[in-house]
């Protein structure tokens, strides 16, 4: 049972979503999404299958939100599996005006379950991901606490991040692409920030103006910029006009993020490396 700030009694991140609390109109597309899935993949290749984000919070909106799916396989992915789940994001996300965009993550139970991930993909799993079928993995994860290890291994890596959207923010040449830089550039700035305060203000969330308001909390003298991170990802992207998104890109990629990336470092250190 849930208490306050995302925890359960005993001071647990709780499960944040839940299939009861889908919004009614998403009901039609994560139905055909799994009925895709487990044809599609099989039980020789998937071993469970989660949906993740504001539709399983309770929060999504019909024709502006979108479809996340995680997708645990025996194996590690490979290309003949990302080809599939490309078809199965294509499918669902041209047949459902209530989705804007699917995205489908792939990821071989191995790594899911590794010492490595444990306090990222795995915590991922255990408190951000709903089960649509298959044996849930988070039986065999621990249970996690709003700690300062687990912000530097979920969001750690922020450095790592900003050159490459620095490069896409130049090179865009299109709205679409511009639009979906900003939407990832946005909602990982406003994530970052809160779990650079996360285990100061004692809890879990993953909604943005909550997460922003943490984060003013403890560093007023950002609040502005981090309050309009959250508003731009909120903002459809067809409401938004492509200075707009410029505009911000620069000011997160070129100012408020170093500040962040440099500031996460201090604090919580950096997440272990990755191969």
């Amino acid at each position: 049972m849930t208490t306050t700030q995302g925890l359960d009694a005993a001071g647990f991140i709780a499960r944040e979503g839940s299939l009861t609390r889908m919004p009614a109109p998403f009901a039609p597309v994560v139905g055909a999404a799994r009925e895709r899935i487990a044809r599609g993949f099989g039980p020789d290749r998937l071993h469970s299958a989660y949906l993740y984000g504001s539709i399983p919070r309770g929060t999504a909106r019909p024709g502006v939100s979108d479809l996340d799916l995680l997708l645990a396989l025996h194996h590690e992915p490979t290309a003949a599996d990302r080809a599939d789940a490309d078809a199965l994001e294509a499918a669902l996300d041209t047949e459902f005006a209530q989705v804007d965009g699917v995205g489908v993550l792939l990821f071989g139970t191995g790594t899911l379950l590794s010492e490595l991930e444990r306090h990222d993909l795995g915590w991922f799993v255990a408190c951000l991901c709903t089960p649509l079928f298959g044996v849930d993995l988070a039986t065999r994860l621990p249970r996690y606490r709003p700690t300062s290890l687990l912000a530097r291994e979920t969001n750690g890596d922020l450095a790592v991040a900003l050159p490459g959207w620095r490069e896409r923010a130049a090179t865009a040449t299109t709205d679409a692409e511009l639009r979906a830089l900003t939407r990832a550039v946005t909602r990982r700035i406003v994530r970052t920030g809160f779990t650079l305060v996360m285990p100061r203000w004692g809890g879990w969330t993953s909604d943005l103006t909550a997460s922003a308001e943490a984060f003013a909390a403890y560093y007023p003298e950002h609040a502005d910029r981090m309050r309009l991170a959250a508003a731009t990802a909120r903002t459809p992207a067809a409401d938004r006009a492509p200075a707009v998104d410029r505009g911000v890109l620069t000011m997160l990629i070129d100012d408020l993020g170093p500040w962040l990336a440099a500031e996460y470092t201090a604090v919580h250190g950096e997440k272990a490396p990755r191969p």
